[in-house]
């Protein structure tokens, strides 16, 4: 896969620490950066309204709003998994 750079804007206090902390484990800024957004993401995907959502490219802002309703009236309990079954194809 081919990367390419990517610029943005960090608080100088965020750097210094990023800098300090990539001394003590003798690795680059830009690599904690990249395993930190890569943990982020993971993160995010992981999350119920990612997955719910993510394969919803067209919906209205009225859809979104009920989704997010839904979503955010759901508790703990609703998110377990109750049960689970193998199939074998």
């Amino acid at each position: 896969m081919a990367t390419k750079a990517l610029n943005f804007k960090m608080d100088e206090m965020d750097i210094a620490e990023l800098k300090h902390i990539a001394s003590v484990y003798h690795m680059t800024v830009t690599d904690i950066i990249k395993e930190g957004i890569r943990e982020y993401i993971e993160r995010l995907k992981a999350d119920p309204f990612y997955k719910l959502t993510s394969n919803i490219e067209d919906a209205d802002e009225y859809e979104t709003e009920e989704i997010l309703e839904t979503i955010s009236n759901l508790s703990d309990d609703d998110l377990t998994i109750s049960s689970s079954k193998k199939f074998t194809v």
